[in-house]
């Protein structure tokens, strides 16, 4: 069994619950650290959950096809939350349960801004269409997100040549100060109901439709798939762009290694990614023996 010794509580009575049937898990920071995989006690505690009769299912910020080897691997049988839940769909049948854009007129709005003489040197944009990326150029942080994302880049010069309506815009840049000027300054300039922006990592920001996060994208899982509610539904995260799907489930987990703003709103802080944290999570709430 994994140890949870090294967990820390953020709120006390939180026992095992068995009342769990949905089991929602981001990506990046959460079951894949440095080695971009799945590690083998994360997928051995996964399977045991859907053992129990524990549904599984992934919503990141990655790209459908990004995403698609992740939920193959722990061998999910619900539909694949991506783009911050703005692209849902079964692999199963290719069905697109849900896909929502940006206007055309607001990614224009947020290139000319990135394109500001100032900002234009410092960012490496990509704009996201038909689960597609699309950039200016291939710059080094480009280089580096495709490699761990498995994509191909399509460098187009003039992103307004195929700007069409994008699921995802999003701005990279190695200065997280950058990041932080930036998402600051767009939330001053769109309400919630124009845009939704947020953070996945330090370096992303990021904007989608203002109805996409992945609190929306699990509750359509739980609540209009499987008949769920809340208190059966149990999310593991780690970053910024987390927060509304650690909000609504049940049981809320953040992370060792998420921002602190983001362990205060769980209800529980599992160990960081690199100790197998969303394993002792799972050991904790879904297999243990008290549940």
């Amino acid at each position: 069994m994994y140890k949870v010794s090294t967990t820390q509580l953020v709120s006390d009575g939180i026992e095992g619950a068995s009342h769990i049937q949905l089991l929602v898990v981001d990506i990046d920071g959460t079951i894949a650290g440095e080695s971009n995989t799945l590690s083998p006690a994360v997928k051995q505690a996964i399977v045991a959950a859907q053992a129990q009769g524990v549904h599984v299912a992934i919503a990141t910020g990655r790209m459908y096809c990004s995403a698609l080897r992740f939920h193959q691997e722990i061998g999910s049988s619900l539909p694949l939350v991506a783009y911050q839940g703005a692209w849902i769909q079964d692999p199963a049948t290719e069905k697109i349960h849900r896909h929502l854009t940006v206007s055309k007129e607001m990614a224009h709005q947020l290139l000319d801004y990135f394109e500001q003489p100032e900002l234009r040197s410092l960012l490496s944009v990509h704009f996201y269409i038909n689960d597609q990326l699309y950039v200016r150029e291939l710059t080094k942080e480009t280089e580096i997100y495709a490699q761990r994302s498995s994509i191909t880049p399509i460098p187009v010069g003039d992103l307004r040549e195929v700007l069409g309506e994008p699921t995802k815009v999003l701005a990279l840049c190695d200065d997280t100060d950058v990041i932080d000027r930036l998402l600051g300054s767009l939330r001053r300039q769109y309400t919630p109901s124009e845009l939704y922006l947020t953070k996945s990592v330090a370096t992303f920001f990021e904007a989608t439709n203002p109805f996409v996060n992945k609190g929306v994208g699990v509750r359509y899982l739980a609540e209009e798939l499987l008949g769920l509610q809340p208190m059966n539904v149990m999310t593991i995260g780690d970053n910024f762009n987390d927060s509304e799907m650690i909000e609504y489930a049940g049981i809320g987990v953040a992370m060792g290694n998420a921002p602190v703003e983001i362990q205060a709103i769980a209800q529980w802080v599992a160990p960081n990614v690199e100790q197998d944290g969303a394993a002792v999570a799972i050991e904790r709430f879904l297999l243990s023996k008290n549940c």
